[in-house]
Formats: structure tokens, sequence, C-alpha cells
């Protein structure tokens, strides 16, 4: 996610083929790196049965749903992680919404905010005797956007300062931030950042630079090190997010504050890229587009809702199976010209799964806006048949889906 300079908030089943390249270790041995959606069939006779029973488990629970929980699991609304609104809380459970944002900032530490998901978790659905837990999801980056703090978090550099080190202290302390998250019940970080901030904008890069939250200022750099924090998560059993596809480092303004917001760099082979090709192919498990238009790339969209930089780009170029997430579709300046129903629309139909919205009380005018496109065009409808499968498939390899 961008930054609003409040820092009220940081700003992403099919079968797999291995073998897997070294640098997948820790991703595919956490068993983050294979989804209904991923492409593989393992040549272990294990995980090849593991991988059955996953798809198995998604496919009956999503058979039990009805209608209004499979819309629901395509929403992550948010909660104040130290004030939760309990109104808003309310219209999340009403709405079947699957996923909540800790949003803020809260220096309660990890008991309270173990509670806090606790409390939450009691309010999600259950289907067909299943339980079909929530994704938690926090920005817990470092430096400057770090939501939970206090007893039991440790205090996290920036990621500028994260990319001097090397490689292997940054996966190893990123494995104990993540250990950290769960046991506040946080299983999903929306982090890491793999934008690449040239060191010719650097801080007049407001949405990234600003804050210091770039790894550093060469794809050389922030592509070992984003990739290095995700697979310390993925040690962990916690799913990282690669942001913001394709790229905040080229813009100078800030998509949460700012309108029209447009990179004019950055191409579909551009160098910028590499970081979230190198995360994908070790098998990152969520991706977030960003609320920029590319004019580069697709002038007329902005990537949030382009089909040429999700499906083409994200997809098909990259090879991405994992879970599409937006970035903020609720309170962002960039989308607000945008009706809030028409936000869920275009970004599902461009291809994304799984809409973010810091603000709960958009929900309803969203979840209705593709309940009616559902029931009336069978194509989308199976492009969010997609999407539930893969967004089901990561909570059963947190422990969020349960069958027997």
């Amino acid at each position: 996610m961008t930054l609003r300079p409040t820092l009220s908030r940081g700003s992403k089943v099919r079968q797999a083929v291995w073998p897997v390249p070294l640098l997948t270790f820790s991703l595919v041995a956490a068993g983050l790196g294979v989804s209904q959606t991923s492409q593989a069939v393992s040549t272990d006779p294990v995980s090849a049965r593991r991988t059955t029973q996953a798809a198995s488990c998604v496919d009956t629970v999503f058979a039990g749903m009805t209608g209004p929980q499979r819309v629901g699991q395509l929403f992550m609304g948010g909660v104040n992680a130290s004030k939760p609104d309990q109104k808003r809380i309310e219209v999340l459970r009403k709405y079947h919404v699957g996923s909540v944002f800790l949003a803020g900032r809260s220096k309660s530490g990890t008991k309270a905010t173990k509670s806090l998901a606790d409390s939450l978790q009691a309010k999600a659905d259950t289907v067909g005797g299943h339980r079909v837990g929530l994704l938690v999801s926090t920005d817990q980056e470092g430096g400057q956007v770090q939501v939970l703090s206090g007893p039991g978090f440790s205090t996290i550099p920036s990621g500028l300062t994260q990319g001097t080190w090397s490689t292997s202290k940054l996966r190893s302390s990123a494995a104990a931030w993540a250990k950290q998250l769960k046991a506040a019940g946080v299983n999903l970080n929306l982090a890491p950042v793999a934008d690449v901030v040239p060191s010719s904008l650097g801080r007049n890069n407001a949405p990234i630079g600003r804050y210091d939250r770039e790894y550093g200022h060469t794809a050389a750099t922030v592509a070992p090190h984003s990739t290095a924090f995700a697979e310390g998560f993925a040690q962990a059993d916690v799913l990282a997010t690669l942001k913001h596809f394709p790229g905040l480092g080229y813009v100078r303004g800030n998509t949460d504050t700012t309108a029209n917001v447009v990179d004019s760099v950055t191409t579909r082979s551009s160098a910028s890229i590499t970081p979230f090709r190198t995360g994908i192919k070790a098998h990152a498990p969520f991706v977030m587009v960003s609320l920029a238009t590319y004019s580069k790339i697709d002038p007329k969209h902005r990537a949030v809702f382009s089909p040429t930089v999700i499906q083409e780009m994200l997809r098909k170029s990259l090879g991405f199976t994992g879970v599409v997430i937006s970035d903020d579709l609720g309170n962002a300046v960039a989308v607000k010209s945008v009706p809030p129903a028409d936000r869920a629309v275009k970004f599902l139909s461009a291809g994304g799964d799984q809409v973010l919205t810091v603000e709960p009380n958009l929900v309803p005018a969203m979840a209705k806006a593709v309940q009616t496109r559902m029931a009336a065009d069978a194509t989308f409808r199976a492009k969010v048949d997609k999407s539930v499968h893969r967004i089901l498939a990561s909570k059963q390899k947190v422990g969020m889906l349960q069958c027997g």
C-alpha cells in the first residue's frame, strides 16, 4: 500500500510442477508455494497427496457456501488496531467479509492484538461444519510503517536500513518478526515493498522514498532483499505480499492523497519489475496492485483496473498464481472519482481477487454490485469463483480452513 503523511496506514487450485530452484526453499518448505491455482504437480507422493487434500478441502467449502458468503471472501475490511469500531465490525460480519486489515497504530503489544484477532475470528463463518477463518493482515514493514508495536513486538528498522543487511540476516530477522505477528493472531502481512526508488528521485517519491520504505535504489538490491523478507515470513507460516505492482518507485504523488498519479517511465520490461519477478519465482503468495496509472503500459486504466497489468503482465508474463489484492479502494484519493461499487467490479473484472477497503462502510455497496454483476455475467461469475478458490487456498495454508 501507499502511505498517508499522517502514517495512519501503510499503503497483495490447480496443482504445481517441481523441481523448484533452491531460491524458493523457504517459501515452498513452508507450504506457501502451492495453491489451487498454482500450476504444479509434485513429484513427491506425500506432497502430491497433501496438495490434493488441500484442493479437496477448498472445493468442499466452496461448494457449501451461499452466494453472499462467496462474495464476502473477496473483501478485506479495515479494523482500527487500537480502537476497533464495533459498528464497522458488524458491517463486516453482516456481509460475510472473509479478511480484515488491522489499520492505524497500536502500541498494545502481542497479547492485546491476539485478543482483538480472536474476537474477530469468533465472528467468522462456518460452512457445512467447516470453520472458515479470517485472514488477519496488517502493515508491518518497519521504520515509519509498523502498525503493531509494544510488548512482544520488535522495533523493525526501515526498508532502506534492511536493504543494507545480508539477505541471510534479513531472512532470519523477518522470520522472527513473522513469529511475533503469528503470536498476535496475524497471518498475513501486506509487505514487503518491492518498489525500486531511483536515487535521483529519492525522497521526492512521496509514497515510498519519503519514508525510506524501499530496500534500495536498484533492482539488484531490492530483488534479493524483498524476496528474503518474504522467505522469512514463509518460514514462520505467515503469508507475505509483494507490493505495489508494477511499482511505485518512479512516481512523485502518493495515491492515498493525490489524484491522477502517473508513472511515465515504467514499461513491461523495465528492470524495476525484477523484484516482483524474483519474488513470484520464489512463490510469494500475495501481490498488491497499485492505484497509479502507467502510461507506457496501459494509459487508459489505473493499474488496479487494468487487465493488461493484472492478466497480461502479472498472470501471464510473470506467471503469478497466487492472490492479487488491491491497494486501498476505500479511502485512497486516487480512486475517489470512481463510485465505490464500480471500484470493486472493475478490479475483479480486470483479474483481481481481493478488494481491500480500509473503510468497511463501503462494503455493502461493493458487495451488492459484485452480486448483481455475477447474476448477469457468466464470465465475471467464473472469474469470481476462481478468486474465491485462490483466497480459500491461501487460508488453508495458514490453518484458517479446516476440513476434518
